[in-house]
């Protein structure tokens, strides 16, 4: 199973240290959540932060925009290094068009859909996309519990890939743990962001493991 460790539930007046914990840990990305307190009732960081953390870590960046217009920030995101950028499809006018974009400044395009947003609302992208995020929470906070709809939905949406030929990958964030990260591989995930499961654990390199090895 592919793991992001999510920073949000990190401790900020330790960052360094928490990064290089990834670092050393079995964690193949690190998940970043950019949020406005716009299109979420929050706000996190912001692009001097990611570049702080990118100088840091040696994972690849699993950027992922929880704000408005997120067409506006694609080279600010570029400029990161993240790997992926993760847009909402509730946030987009004309997502097509913001998928080129992200794909024209050479990063892999993502796109999240919230709890109440049906699958097939990605049957016209699925084949230009390279990460669908099925939020599994509603997005703004950390460690809100899981809502087991997701399960139906990663289903369906393993469905939808596997008729169209797509060759996204299906990641799911919010309220994952070693229980809910087995059901969710069964279901049909590729890959976990998960946050206070790892930061709150005794031994996060230890919670990162057990998720890895799903």
């Amino acid at each position: 199973m592919i793991v992001s460790p999510s920073l949000l539930s990190a401790n900020f007046g330790n960052l360094a240290n928490d990064i290089k914990m990834i670092n050393d840990s079995e964690a193949n990305w690190l998940h970043l959540d950019v949020m406005d307190g716009v299109f979420v009732p929050n706000i996190s960081f912001g692009f001097p932060v990611i570049k702080y953390i990118q100088q840091l870590s040696t994972k690849p960046l699993d950027v992922h925009l929880m704000i408005i217009e997120p067409d506006k920030f694609t080279n600010e995101v570029r400029d990161c290094g993240a790997e992926y950028m993760t847009v909402h499809y509730e946030a987009c006018k004309h997502l097509n068009r913001t998928i080129q974009h992200i794909k024209e400044a050479g990063m892999k395009a993502g796109v999240s859909l919230n709890p109440a947003t049906p699958v097939c609302m990605l049957d016209d992208i699925i084949n230009e996309v390279d990460l669908i995020l099925l939020m599994s929470v509603n997005p703004g906070f950390g460690g809100q519990k899981f809502i087991p709809g997701t399960l139906s939905k990663v289903k369906q949406l393993r469905s939808l890939i596997e008729r169209t030929g797509s060759k996204a990958i299906i990641e799911v964030d919010g309220g994952v743990n070693d229980i809910t990260g087995v059901e969710l591989a069964r279901a049909g995930a590729d890959a976990l962001v998960a946050g206070n499961y790892v930061f709150k654990s005794p031994d996060p390199i230890k919670a990162i493991a057990k998720l890895h090895a799903i």
